[in-house]
């Protein structure tokens, strides 16, 4: 056995020193250096002639005009928000980190992946470090009866293997003996191994196993998907660098107490790293969602105040979303802002272009906002909808089919944003005339002081 290579990792940001250092010149953290012991590759029983496979690419330069791609080489699912996250499709070879916050469904999500490509006659290991492989199986045996239930088909999936394994040099050994279509381990984090100090979980094991994982998959050309654990803060547990070392980070999304699931593509070599699917969690398990409309806007029909219709873009996709405001009145010293799904200190700044420009008594009133649906907004052109919602409800005037497309700036101008042509389109598209642009309006004070003109003539 080769004697192991000693180096110290930096917990925070993956920095890597051959002796410890107190201070991460790289990070500036104290105390976070840890020691990392890894052994040769051969020790890992990964076959030599895997080793020399990968050896030998890294070795023969290949000119750009001489390498032949096809978008044939991706692995295609019966999940098209899945597909569009991931740029059209698994690619072959390529390594693949999914995140998320306990209990959100990524071993649902994946687990239904693997039923769906075998159905296809791929061949899938799913490797399982937290459950047995019984547990794994009552799962699968869930999913697989709804499926039937609806789409009426029986097959038995003898394409499908699991495996309840911890051991990443184990777990190497079976995937070279198998070749899979796609592996996929979850998680990463409850992967342990001799050769290397520390408990699973920590800096060195994660990062000797998400090693020895890519190096496989790159070798022998299989996809494989790493489940990932995140912080309190909702980043990614473990060493920075394991972002850094996969081709594609996934992050899926959502509350508990809701059902939707938005799943974000953070870093992809491969295609965009905008785009987002949208699921709903429920018995049968994770239900892609086609139509977002279905469940961000409520079925209402009566004209209440306080909820304008924006269309927010989230990659290339442009769905409508709807905002709820309510103001009331306060004797508190400082009135109190809650928000939910936007950023408050955007709020916060909207609330006193609305005071300054629009002469909007709002310092005197409670101010809540919220996006239905439980979704999380980050795009400027639904400040114009924010505006709107909380003028409806401090007037009491109905909009609720009301379409507000545009930023607002600080001199209550409203600015162009992109994709406005195609934000039009979409409202177009629901049946909704009624759409407040930059296009058609300059300030934001003319847009209110149309709708209050028409409500007044509405009353008289």
């Amino acid at each position: 056995m080769a004697k192991p290579k000693i180096s110290f990792v930096c917990q925070e940001c993956g920095y890597d020193t051959p002796a410890f250092m107190g201070k991460c010149p790289e990070c500036g953290s104290w105390n976070s250096f840890k020691e990392f012991r890894q052994q040769s590759l051969k020790s890992t029983g990964f076959s030599s002639s895997s080793q020399t496979v990968l050896s030998q690419q890294s070795a023969k330069p290949q000119k750009l005009k001489d390498i032949v791609y096809s978008n044939t080489s991706r692995i295609q699912s019966e999940y098209q928000e899945l597909n569009t996250v991931m740029g059209g499709g698994i690619v072959q070879g390529s390594a693949t980190l999914l995140a998320g916050d306990p209990g959100v469904g990524k071993s649902t999500l994946l687990l239904q992946l693997c039923i769906s490509l075998a159905k296809a006659g791929k061949k899938i290991l799913y490797i399982s470090g937290e459950e047995s492989a019984e547990q794994i199986k009552m799962r699968a045996d869930r999913v697989i009866l709804e499926q039937k239930k609806k789409k009426n088909f029986d097959q038995d999936f003898d394409s499908l293997y699991l495996l309840s394994l911890s051991n990443p040099d184990d777990a190497i050994v079976h995937i070279d003996e198998m070749k899979p279509d796609l592996f996929v381990i979850d998680s990463i984090q409850t992967m342990q191994s001799e050769n290397v100090a520390g408990l699973s979980g920590s800096v060195p094991q994660v990062r000797y196993a998400a090693m020895q994982y890519i190096r496989v998959a790159k070798a022998l050309k299989i996809p494989v998907i790493l489940v990932g654990h995140v912080t309190k803060d909702g980043m990614v547990a473990g060493p920075m660098v394991l972002s850094h070392m996969v081709d594609t980070v996934l992050f899926l999304e959502g509350e508990k107490i809701t059902r939707t699931r938005i799943l974000r593509s953070l870093k992809n070599r491969f295609g965009p790293v905008d785009e987002v699917g949208i699921f709903l969690m429920d018995e049968e398990g994770l239900k892609e969602v086609t139509n977002p409309e279905q469940i961000f806007l409520s079925k209402k029909t009566e004209n209440i105040p306080g909820t304008v219709l924006v269309v927010t873009m989230e990659g290339t996709r442009a769905f409508l979303v709807e905002i709820q405001s309510l103001a009331v009145s306060t004797r508190l010293p400082m009135p109190r802002r809650v928000v939910s799904g936007v950023d408050q200190k955007r709020v916060e700044l909207l609330l006193a272009v609305l005071q300054k420009h629009c002469k909007l008594p709002v310092d005197s009133m409670d101010i809540f906002v919220n996006v239905a649906g439980g979704l999380k907004l980050s795009d400027p052109g639904i400040d114009l909808g924010i505006c709107l919602a909380i003028y409806s409800s401090v007037r009491n005037i109905p909009m609720n089919k009301t379409v507000g497309i545009g930023e607002v700036g600080l001199l209550g101008e409203l600015r162009d944003i992109s994709s406005l042509e195609k934000r039009m389109k979409e409202a177009s598209k629901l049946g909704l005339t009624d759409i407040v642009t930059p296009k058609t309006h300059r300030f934001l004070a003319q847009v209110l002081l149309e709708r209050g003109s028409q409500k007044e003539k509405e009353e008289v």
